[in-house]
């Protein structure tokens, strides 16, 4: 038996959409970064992209378990002598609603060149309302992954 290797262009793709209201954020984010590489399908590779789009409603209204509300923060450097930018959960959901969701998803997937076009099919909303519907996307049920 030979151990098949699909390529990018091989690879089928469907879309799946996923409700944050209630969820909490890194469980949800693990999942979704697992149907963005492919792990879910028999034709993981993991130096292609095999996966599929997600797309991401209500992205401000997640959970986040004990004290990281108010504890977690978020830096950012210049790279200039203190050029070090702090800011936390609740700010950067106000002045960025799915910022916070798109960096604990793009902490679970590979850096590198791969990992940016996996982060490409990520599509992130702050309402309930999307402009995918042609797309015809399937609700992806977190809890099964």
């Amino acid at each position: 038996m030979k151990t098949v290797s699909i390529k990018t262009t091989e690879a089928e793709r469907k879309w799946y959409v996923v409700d944050m209201e209630g969820q909490t954020l890194g469980r949800a984010a693990a999942r979704i970064a697992a149907v963005l590489r492919g792990k879910h399908k028999a034709t993981f590779t993991p130096n292609a992209d095999t996966g599929d789009f997600v797309i991401v409603l209500n992205a401000d209204k997640f959970v986040l378990t004990g004290n990281k509300l108010l504890q977690k923060r978020y830096y950012n450097h210049s790279g200039y002598m203190g050029g070090m930018k702090t800011t936390t959960v609740p700010r950067l959901k106000v002045e960025h609603p799915g910022e916070v969701v798109q960096r604990a998803v793009q902490g679970m997937l590979p850096r590198g060149p791969l990992g940016y076009k996996l982060l490409k099919k990520l599509k992130i909303y702050a309402t309930g309302e999307h402009p995918h519907a042609a797309q015809t996307p399937e609700p992806l049920n977190l809890a099964k992954i």
